[in-house]
């Protein structure tokens, strides 16, 4: 290591202000902060040290998320040589693509039962969606940061990875690559770069995707990659459900026949939901490393534990608060029978868990106050319940209500700040 770092330093008068390769320094400082600690320390006493930086806090949240990543793409694979095997079972024809001529090319079969085999096939969809998404996106932060004279910032480690885990695997790359970049420019560069965006980077890219390209964001046909399959999520399954005479379980009950191409199999159960063996994004469908990589998060300081109990009591409550309609009002579930959804359903299905852990956590685009990160969670739970009960047709409601509160998360700081002003001038009043 010593080696590389005397060759680094030779070369850092080339890039160096008045130097031949000036125009380049983001680049050579990016690579020397991604190796090593920065040389520049703070002066004087007025200083705290702490061992936490930016790039070792966006690196640790990279590690809260490999949990999430490994998982979901076994549980790529797993979907879809489960989905290949039903297929040939009721002898329905599949078409495989470049995908599968790898992964058969290297000797593995359909077999859902192997899990060596289902992270592979994980891995043969997730690793070029990834790969896309750092290239595009980091390019961009390269050009904008040589334009600028300003080194390259690590958030977009986080980023880059984020992005991803909330696509479908069956995305076409260059709708990834389109993503990102809108994201990158709209959500960050044009507001100044990392630290000065108001908006969550990863979710303004995936809202522009859902918006723009719904037919290959949702829908039944996405989820599993495998052509010619459909089959519903359990959030849209429970969203189609129909209740018969005030029934208050019909959403949930829905979840007992699942219907696929191939035919009714068995049910989405809670415990499957919670495991996250389900249909749905690559890293959304997991609540328990959901939960693994939050005890990461919280355990090193850099995700707010407020935020997170926030956005679960703003479930839990506009939930209890659904629920308790349907007893004034039981047409409420013949309309619409997401009114009846029980609390701990909507917290494992869905991206919620995903959502609540790496994205309204973000410390950037969230709240900044201690009353505010409370305020601010709740918001976002209580909108996420509302977006998924009123508007069945659009079920996902965790991406929509994030987006929401980053926008009022400068409003609740600025009441939050002028309530404790307001406090302290009243304590500290002359009489």
């Amino acid at each position: 290591m010593k080696a590389l770092r005397d060759v680094l330093d030779k070369v850092h008068p080339l890039f160096a202000k008045g130097g031949i390769l000036e125009v380049a320094y983001p680049m050579y400082e990016a690579l020397d902060t991604f190796l090593y600690t920065p040389g520049e320390v703070a002066k004087g006493t007025t200083h705290v040290r702490d061992g936490i930086d930016l790039k070792r806090m966006m690196i640790t949240v990279v590690m809260a998320l490999i949990p999430v990543t490994l998982f979901g793409m076994w549980n790529v694979g797993y979907q879809a040589n489960t989905a290949i095997e039903k297929m040939e079972e009721a002898g329905i024809d599949h078409v495989g693509d470049w995908h599968y001529t790898i992964y058969n090319a290297i000797g593995f079969a359909n077999d859902p039962t192997d899990i060596t085999a289902n992270l592979i096939l994980g891995a043969i969809f997730f690793i070029p969606i990834y790969a896309v998404c750092m290239f595009v996106g980091g390019h961009i932060e390269l050009v904008f940061s040589v334009l600028r004279g300003h080194e390259i910032n690590e958030g977009f480690l986080v980023t880059g990875l984020l992005f991803p885990l909330t696509l479908p695997a069956s995305i076409p790359l260059w709708q990834v690559a389109l993503g990102i970049a809108f994201g990158v420019i709209v959500a960050k560069e044009v507001f100044g770069g990392t630290g000065r965006n108001f908006l969550n980077v990863a979710l303004t890219s995936r809202a522009f995707l859902y918006f723009a390209y719904a037919g290959q964001i949702s829908g039944d046909k996405v989820w599993t990659a495998v052509d010619g399959f459909s089959g519903a999520t359990a959030l849209g399954q429970m969203a189609n459900a129909v209740a018969e005479d005030g029934d208050a379980n019909a959403a949930v009950d829905s979840l007992q026949t699942v219907g696929y191409v191939w035919g009714e199999t068995g049910a989405i159960t809670w415990m499957s939901s919670f495991i996250g063996t389900i249909q749905g994004c690559v890293g959304e469908t997991s609540a328990l490393f959901c939960i693994v990589g939050a005890l990461i998060l919280i355990a090193t300081g850099i995700g707010s534990w407020k935020i997170m109990a926030g956005v679960i009591g703003g479930v839990v409550g506009t939930t209890l608060v659904m629920n308790a309609a349907t007893a004034l009002s039981p047409e409420l579930l013949t309309s619409n029978p997401m009114f009846g959804v029980p609390f701990w359903w909507h917290l494992v299905i869905g991206g919620l868990a995903f959502g609540l852990v790496f994205m309204a956590t973000d410390p950037v685009s969230a709240s900044m106050t201690d009353k505010g990160k409370w305020f601010y969670g709740a918001l976002i739970g209580f909108m996420t319940v509302l977006i998924r009960v009123v508007n069945p047709a659009f079920p996902e409601g965790i991406m929509l209500a994030i987006l929401f509160g980053n926008v009022f998360a400068p409003l609740i700081d600025y009441f939050v700040v002028q309530a404790n002003v307001r406090s302290r001038m009243k304590r500290y009043a002359k009489t």
